[in-house]
């Protein structure tokens, strides 16, 4: 049965079409250029909503064509060295926070591990794609055999994604208002492990969201009680009346992987 003429040609015929036509002052003018094949046209300052648009899409579309409905989120400091290169820290506070990308990448080795028993369609490990923390969560699930996600941001000192970023589920982002979106809309957790403002931006943004009743409530996991507690006075904010007493139960301190996996496997969803 012969196929069905569509009435139009498809976008990608069309760019295909126009790069073969002949070369004159008239179709070298960027006004003859396809709309949604002109960067110029598209990087415009009225163009803005349309770009967050298809921020979003893009990586909704892929991972839907995944099969991808859960993640695990893994916030952290991109600073943060692997343990075998913890002498060439910057700090020496830095080189003792090295064993947190041990946890990270242990945690996403068993994250993983436990994904794939539902293919990787739930509980697949997401990161923001760069060094430190970011770059232990993607290891360990390569390491388990398994795909994680990368959210990678254009930054003017920090482009190329880690290694270990499972290369079709690697995005790349403008704007960070779609990225930590993206971050959230399928968190089943939040880890957050010892890191900087980045890390702090992202933490508070998923505690308000589940405070104000905007999220459903997830776990929450902090790795290095001693570090987060000596960077935030939790206690002072609750004292204060600025957050609840019962905000406080919104997060939970752990040291390990085990720990917080354990907290994972016994987390009551309802």
């Amino acid at each position: 049965m012969a196929r069905k003429q569509e009435a139009f040609p498809n976008a990608e015929t069309d760019i295909e079409i126009t790069s073969k036509i002949a070369d004159t002052a008239q179709t070298r003018a960027p006004a003859y250029r396809l709309a949604f094949a002109d960067d110029e046209f598209l990087c415009r300052d009225e163009l803005r909503g349309m770009r967050m648009h298809l921020e979003m899409l893009k990586p909704e579309m892929v991972m839907a064509e995944r099969g991808i409905e859960s993640t695990v989120v893994m916030f952290g400091g991109a600073r943060i060295p692997d343990p075998v290169n913890k002498s060439n820290a910057r700090t020496e506070t830095l080189s003792n926070l090295s064993k947190y990308y041990a946890e990270a990448r242990k945690f996403a080795r068993l994250v993983t591990t436990k994904s794939m028993e539902s293919y990787g369609h739930h509980d697949v490990i997401v990161t923001g794609g760069g060094p430190g923390v970011m770059e232990a969560g993607n290891r360990g699930a390569a390491e388990a055999g398994g795909s994680s996600i990368a959210l990678n941001i254009v930054l003017p000192f920090e482009q190329a994604p880690n290694e270990y970023c499972t290369p079709e589920l690697c995005f790349n982002f403008h704007y960070f208002a779609t990225r930590k979106i993206h971050f959230l809309i399928r968190a089943k957790a939040i880890t957050a492990f010892p890191g900087g403002f980045g890390t702090f931006d992202e933490l508070f943004e998923a505690l308000t969201l589940i405070q104000t009743k905007r999220m459903k409530r997830v776990p929450i996991l902090l790795f290095g009680e001693e570090f987060w507690r000596s960077v935030i006075n939790w206690e002072v904010l609750a004292d204060a009346g600025t957050i609840g007493a019962d905000d406080l139960e919104l997060f939970q301190f752990v040291e390990t992987a085990d720990q917080a996996m354990k907290i994972l496997n016994e987390w009551d969803e309802d």
